[in-house]
């Protein structure tokens, strides 16, 4: 995998990605260094972060696109993620440095129940230290990550 990239004649500069369940997506970044429990670390019903011992509690990831180096916990995660996505309370993406088996699961479980994947990226940790909460990226299925 690159750093950011910026060519002549485009408009955006962009990383290349990893897709592990691709799609495309856009949204916010929500970014955290810390990894998540999702099991009473994310409130399904309504997409906060609850773990009031995570840098990023108080934060809604609903629609954004969040960004954690890799889950903590077991196979709970994908349990929660699946509930967010059947209530609507998912992240729009789900970035993490390298393959995240849970945040995966959850995406082919979500698509075969509910015909709606959560597009998962996974980055190499050089170029997911660059991410920023608050800046606007789009994901392209083919390994790009786009910064608007």
């Amino acid at each position: 995998m690159a750093g950011i990239i910026e060519t002549p004649g485009q408009q955006h500069p962009w990383l290349v990605i990893q897709p592990v369940t691709p799609a495309e997506a856009e949204g916010e970044l929500l970014v955290s260094q810390e990894p998540l429990s999702f099991w009473g670390g994310y409130d399904a019903l309504t997409g906060e972060i609850i773990d009031r011992r995570h840098p990023l509690s108080g934060q809604c990831a609903l629609g954004k696109v969040l960004a954690l180096p890799f889950t903590r916990g077991s196979s709970t995660t994908t349990a929660v993620l699946l509930e967010a996505v059947r209530r609507g309370t998912a992240p729009a993406a789900l970035l993490s440095t390298g393959v995240d088996t849970f945040f995966a699961l959850a995406s082919l479980a979500a698509e075969e129940l509910y015909g709606r994947p959560i597009p998962v990226f996974a980055l190499a940790p050089q170029d997911f230290a660059r991410l920023e909460s608050g800046r606007r990226v789009r994901l392209h299925p083919q390994g790009r990550l786009e910064f608007l």
